[in-house]
């Protein structure tokens, strides 16, 4: 395969200076709502801020790739005194946990860094965090052509782990027929 240049987005976290506000989690989901800003559901929000108030722990996590199985690491770390259990730090939209499932349906949410058209300077989240705990950075790297999973394709695999590819083909199925009706 060839490789290709690719601009590799990031968001660096300085989790020392989250307070735990949340503004991030309110501009994200207000962003992503349909229409833009209509609805703000922090539950739909890419990005989500793990609290333990009692420890004042504040981690900005986003949401990462879909995985159809639960991981066995249940590592704890401890950090500056802190103690942190591994699902703190995951990214994956997994069965064991709801963070990072859309409330309405279930489907897996991933951080798309706020791609719009035109795009933007930077993420909502980074653009609103008051701290300064969200910075975005852009790199070029060399990359496998065709190498990432199409958006569909995860969201479609999560729904034929849910219900079933029988279910998921017969649905289609009936849609499609649905729609042919109506043309």
């Amino acid at each position: 395969m060839a490789k290709i240049k690719k601009t590799i987005k990031t968001i660096k976290v300085d989790a020392d200076k989250c307070n735990g506000c949340r503004g991030c989690e309110l501009v994200c989901s207000a962003f992503h709502s349909t229409p833009k800003y209509s609805t703000i559901n922090p539950a739909r929000s890419r990005i989500q801020i793990i609290r333990h108030p009692l420890k004042d722990i504040w981690l900005p996590v986003f949401a990462g790739e879909y995985t159809p199985a639960e991981c066995m690491g249940r590592d704890k770390y401890v950090i500056d005194g802190k103690e942190y259990d591994e699902c703190t730090f995951c990214r994956a939209t997994c069965p064991s946990r709801d963070i990072f499932k859309e409330p309405d349906s279930g489907l897996p949410l991933k951080c798309d860094m706020c791609e719009s058209d035109p795009p933007l300077e930077k993420p909502k989240c980074v653009e609103w965090c008051l701290n300064d705990v969200l910075t975005y950075e852009e790199r070029e790297e060399e990359v496998e052509e065709g190498s990432e999973i199409e958006l569909v394709e995860i969201g479609l695999q999560s729904m034929v782990d849910k219900y079933g590819l029988q279910n998921i083909l017969d649905t289609v199925s009936r849609i499609s027929q649905k729609s042919t009706v109506n043309q």
